[in-house]
Order: structure tokens, then sequence, then C-alpha cells
């Protein structure tokens, strides 16, 4: 059996009454873990190879904590405080990036990104919305939503009260790793497999999805759709939007370049480049038809957004006489006219 593998982590979780994963916290999660790591637990977990996802008690948690000490003493630890829990244990160990097969495993891949150990994109995420219960995220924790009335009357009769904060497949990033050098206002509105780059801060009307976020440093007022990576230094005004995959961005993916400012209520649905400007109120999808305009405000050419996606230095603004979409650049826009449509 090959010991190299793609990413290892050892986890607790909530369980449903019928032992189905609710979800699973990884406090430790690892990218390509040693060869040495993963040879000192397979014996304990019986692990042959492939992706799996391997439930174990608090006594293989010791055994396990023992093995790898010589190894890993970071993860011994944790092992040992594991080996401490009333909660159902995992050991999730994935040989390949592959499409998803488990809770623990879609888990696992969010965790990876909110760690900052990968960035949005650089995993298959395929297969992970069935795989993520939707459930009711409580003052008691996940609880699954057939269980939820019984747990509120079982909660009463105790005197207490068992609060729901959201009904949803995603949890709170918060709820499981705070990164470094961050400040986040609402911490609702930040979803587990959200990559908040160090520097950012989110007001309390940004949101951050999951396989989305932030290079870093950053202001985030608006929205951060699914898929969406936002450069360093860039500034998301206050109610505006950018088109994910999965809000009708299609096979686009979008990204906002290094130094870029999207005012307040604008949106996107391009790729904009390094100092891009989107006037505040402005929505910029694909097929919007833009003037571009040269030094003089003559205007050049008009063209669709889409033709624009990536270029750098450019501000798109709307006229407020005429109504028109236009785009005024640095550099002259004959020169980038030329440009675009040199391998045409």
């Amino acid at each position: 059996m090959s010991t190299t593998l793609f990413s290892a982590a050892f986890g607790v979780g909530t369980q449903n009454r019928q032992g189905a994963w609710l979800e699973v916290f990884y406090a430790q999660p690892l990218i390509n873990p040693s060869a040495e790591l993963i040879a000192a637990v397979a014996p304990i977990l019986g692990y042959t190879g492939g992706n799996q996802a391997i439930t174990f008690s608090t006594a293989q948690a010791a055994q396990m904590a023992e093995a790898v000490k010589p190894v890993d003493a970071a993860q011994a630890a944790l092992l040992t405080r594991l080996a401490e829990s009333h909660k159902p244990l995992v050991a999730t160990l994935l040989a390949e990036d592959a499409t998803l097969t488990t809770t623990p495993e879609a888990y696992l891949k969010l965790h990876l990104l909110s760690h900052r150990l990968v960035k949005p994109h650089g995993l298959n995420l395929a297969g992970v919305f069935p795989l993520l219960p939707n459930v009711a995220w409580t003052s008691q924790g996940a609880i699954d939503l057939s269980e939820l009335a019984e747990r509120q009357l079982e909660a009463r009769l105790r005197g207490e009260l068992l609060e729901v904060f959201s009904v949803d497949k995603f949890p709170k990033m918060t709820d499981y790793v705070v990164p470094a050098g961050v400040r986040i206002a609402d911490a609702a509105r930040i979803r587990l497999g959200a990559y908040v780059g160090e520097g950012t801060t989110v007001m309390h009307e940004g949101f951050v999805n999951f396989n989305a976020g932030t290079e870093g440093p950053g202001m985030i007022e608006g929205r951060v759709s699914a898929g969406v990576f936002v450069g360093k230094g860039s500034d998301l005004g206050g109610g505006c939007s950018t088109m994910g995959t999965l809000s009708g961005g299609g096979n686009i993916v979008i990204k906002v370049g290094e130094g870029c400012l999207i005012g307040a209520n604008a949106g996107i649905g391009i790729p904009l480049g390094d100092r891009n400007t989107v006037e505040s109120g402005l929505y910029l999808t694909a097929g919007t038809k833009v003037a571009l305009l040269d030094e003089n405000n003559q205007l050049v050419k008009v063209l669709k957004a889409r033709d624009l996606a990536g270029q750098p230095d450019l501000l798109f603004r709307r006229n407020s006489q005429t109504g028109a979409v236009e785009c005024k650049t640095h550099k002259s826009a004959i020169e980038l006219n030329e440009a675009l449509h040199a391998h045409n």
C-alpha cells in the first residue's frame, strides 16, 4: 500500500440517531501528510488505501497517539485529546483529490479551504451538496431536522431553551476555524469552506461563500459568491455582488484582480483584471454592451463586457445623460482594442 496521501485528518463529529454523519470538526487537517504518519496509523485503523472515512474508538485514538509520537508530536497531542471524546471519532484519509463520496470527506475539504491549505478552485468538490445534510445549527450543536422537535421539547422540559441559529447545509466557518489576521463583523455570514486571507476585514453586510474568498488584505462589504476569489488590496463596497457559478455565472470563473474597487450596490458577471473600478450601482454582466472610449472620451468601439474580462486598469461607468455603459482606461483605448483582437 502506498502511504503517500493527498490529505488526512482526525476528527470528532455529530451523528443522528441512525448513525449518519451530520458534521465533522478537524482541528488539524493535513495536506500531503508524511508517509511515516500514515504508516503508523494504518494498521490500527485497518486502512488499506484509497479514499476512506474510518470511525475509530477512544482506545484506538490512544493507540494511534502512541504510534505517531516519534513522527508527529502535534498529531499525537491531538489524538491524545480525541481519546477523551464522548462524541464519535473519524479518520478521513484521501489518497487522491477525487469526487467526494462521504460526509466526513466533504467536511475535510471544506476545512482545507478555511485553514488556507488550498485556495478556491484548488479542490475537486464534485458531489459535495448531496453529502452535506441540511441540519439545524443550534445552541446544542448540529441536530437532524427529523429529530429537532423532540430535542426542543426535551430542552424545554429541562427548563432550557434550544436556540436554532440557522437551517442550512453549511455551518459558520468560525465554529470550525478562525484564520489568523482577519476581522469578521458577523460570523454567521462566512460559511465553512470560505478562504479568508490574512488582512481581510469582512463588515456586517459582507458575505463569503464556500470555495470562495480573498487573498487579503482587503475590505469586503459586499457579496463574494461561490467560486469567486478576490485579489490583494481590493475593496467590495456595501451591497455589491459578484456572480458565482451557482447563481447564473455558468462556467465562467469570476475573480477580482488586485487593487480593484467594486462600488456600493454594483455587481460583476465577468472576471476583473488588476486595478479595475466598477462605478457604484452598475451591474456588469458578460453580455452588457460597453462603449470603449479613448483618452479624449471619443468612442472607439462598442463591445460586450466579456471582451474586456481580465484586462487591467479599466474604469466601468454609466453615462448619466445617455445611460450607456462606458469603459475608460489609463492606457489608450486604441492600444487596448488592438491588444484585445491581436489573436483573433
